[in-house]
């Protein structure tokens, strides 16, 4: 089940007097995971020609693309699906947690000024929180784990260096659980869900568990943010 505590997806945007009722209920302001700081890695790909792509899953889509939409260097980033089939690929059968889907976001960057490392490092300091299992805040389920997707071996391998060097760090009380996994294919989410969170920045669930991810972006890795986000609508 998607959302365990008033699912936004289902009640849509609400107004800033329907927050205030909610922060009453003691849900505290901004429940996103903790943002930790980490190094940089020290494997990292090296740059390659033109825009390149690599889709991660780390929670609710929302929140995982207005990162990357805050971030400098990154073209494209769309909420998807990836793990299952093509016929699975809704969002309706996705939140049953059956179809082996994760939500994910399909990030397009320029490494000219972004890196694929630099990419993960947000992915592992702000988006989301790499030592939850099959969870991410309010959020349960298989469909909301933490997983790499790459799309090929030198992907791979600077995922699989970095997690390595963050666990032998021990900057985290618990060990990453992230998965990393070849990608066979990346179905684009629908339509609502694209520029969710910039479109829809009073929803309850944005304020609580997304909006304090962009702005730990801001504070803890403030080289590469952007305050004026790239969105699907405007790069479609």
């Amino acid at each position: 089940m998607a959302h365990s505590w008033i699912s936004s997806k289902v009640l849509g945007p609400l107004t800033v007097a329907a927050i205030v009722g909610v922060a009453m209920w003691n849900l505290p302001l901004g429940a996103a995971e903790p943002a930790v700081t980490i190094p940089a890695p020290a494997v990292d790909a090296p740059v390659q020609p033109g825009l390149q792509k690599i889709v991660l899953a780390g929670g609710c889509f929302w929140g995982i693309q207005a990162v990357y939409q805050h971030t400098d260097g990154v073209k494209q980033a769309v909420s998807g699906y990836a793990g299952g089939t093509k016929q699975t690929a809704n969002y309706q059968l996705v939140s049953g947690g059956s179809t082996s889907h994760a939500e994910v976001v399909e990030v397009t960057y320029d490494p000219q000024k972004i890196s694929y490392g630099k990419i993960l490092q947000i992915f592992f300091s702000v988006a989301h929180n790499p030592t939850e299992l099959n969870r991410q805040g309010p959020d349960t389920g298989p469909q909301y784990r933490s997983n790499i997707f790459y799309a090929n071996a030198e992907q791979k391998r600077v995922a699989e260096a970095y997690i390595d060097q963050l666990n032998k760090l021990g900057v985290y009380k618990r060990p990453i659980v992230t998965r990393i996994d070849k990608l066979d294919a990346f179905y684009a989410a629908e339509d609502y869900h694209q520029d969710y969170a910039i479109r829809h920045p009073n929803n309850s669930y944005i304020v609580y568990n997304d909006a304090p991810k962009v702005e730990n972006l801001k504070k803890l890795l403030p080289d590469v943010f952007r305050s004026n986000p790239v969105t699907v609508a405007s790069a479609g």
